[in-house]
């Protein structure tokens, strides 16, 4: 099956339709609407996770009206890359309360570099990279080595699983770096959080006053200056609307997370965590793209 010929298989508009509902009509406006919409969005997502056969959880909050939408959402998935968005954001945190350096410049060699690592596989000659470079390759490209740097930045993974803690976050959590994080832990918490509890501390970070207004201005255009998620979240909405996110992936999963801005409307967040798929990663990809068209199928 072909991207093509998936996306025709599951039409959100089309399944929207069957079921008497318009697809463009909007975020519920009565409590009844509410209700029906939550029954279409949790059918329309259990649609998709058994075409991708994994696990798929999804949380949307429309950030105008408070209304919420998911699936799966207090499960929990493996955080794959996701998490360098988190960590950007600490650094971000530790810079405005006068604890770091945004500009410092760390040097690290060749032997610290790992698979997956696009940018700073160019300045390993002792040149090293500003926190600021780092944070800016790790969110947009990915890079893996940036990721364990910022992580050492701040004392490691137990730093960041403190910060999400003090965000109010009792989910989330950070046991490992790159690239032990994506494989699964014995007892099925480590590197993990729900959609739910990162939708809400997307909401704190992208765009509430947890930061300042320069270091949250910052995390959101390297949000939007991403790389990587050009087929996923982004490709199922309309071209007009923007989309500052951060992907995550292995062998048998395919994340995506971030805040959508549509045109003359307040943002909505959403959390997307496709696990244990034995799906193409084409297909992964798809079914991302087609939480995103359903985004913006019951926002427009």
């Amino acid at each position: 099956m072909n991207r093509r010929q998936f996306f025709s298989l599951i039409s959100v508009g089309a399944f929207l339709g069957n079921l008497g509902i318009a697809a463009r009509r909007g975020f519920a406006t009565s409590s009844d609407d509410f209700t029906e919409h939550t029954k279409v969005v949790k059918a329309r997502l259990r649609t998709l996770e058994a075409a991708a056969h994994g696990r798929l959880g999804v949380h949307i909050l429309d950030t105008s009206t408070g209304q919420e939408y998911g699936y799966r959402s207090d499960e929990r998935f493996m955080l794959l890359s996701t998490f360098k968005l988190l960590a950007s954001a600490f650094v971000l945190h530790r810079v405005d309360a006068g604890q770091e350096s945004i500009v410092r410049r760390i040097s690290y060699t060749q032997a610290d570099l790992i698979a997956w690592s696009p940018i700073t596989e160019k300045h390993a000659d002792g040149s090293g990279m500003t926190l600021s470079e780092l944070c800016e390759a790790a969110v947009t490209a990915s890079d893996n080595t940036a990721a364990n740097l910022i992580l050492s930045s701040y004392g490691g993974a137990p730093a960041l699983t403190a910060f999400m803690r003090r965000l109010g976050d009792g989910v989330t959590r950070l046991d490992r770096k790159e690239p032990e994080l994506n494989f699964k832990g014995a007892n099925g918490l480590w590197d993990t959080t729900s959609p739910r509890a990162m939708v809400y501390t997307l909401k704190k970070v992208v765009l509430g006053n947890e930061l300042s207004s320069t270091s949250r201005d910052q995390l959101q255009q390297w949000l939007l200056n991403n790389t990587t998620g050009g087929r996923r979240l982004k490709a199922g909405l309309p071209a007009s609307w923007r989309i500052g996110e951060k992907t995550g992936t292995n062998r048998k999963g395919a994340n995506d997370i971030g805040v959508i801005w549509p045109p003359n409307r307040a943002p909505i967040v959403v959390a997307a965590y496709l696990n244990d798929s034995l799906a193409s990663a084409e297909i992964k990809e798809s079914t991302l793209a087609a939480v995103g068209k359903l985004v913006a199928d019951i926002a427009v």
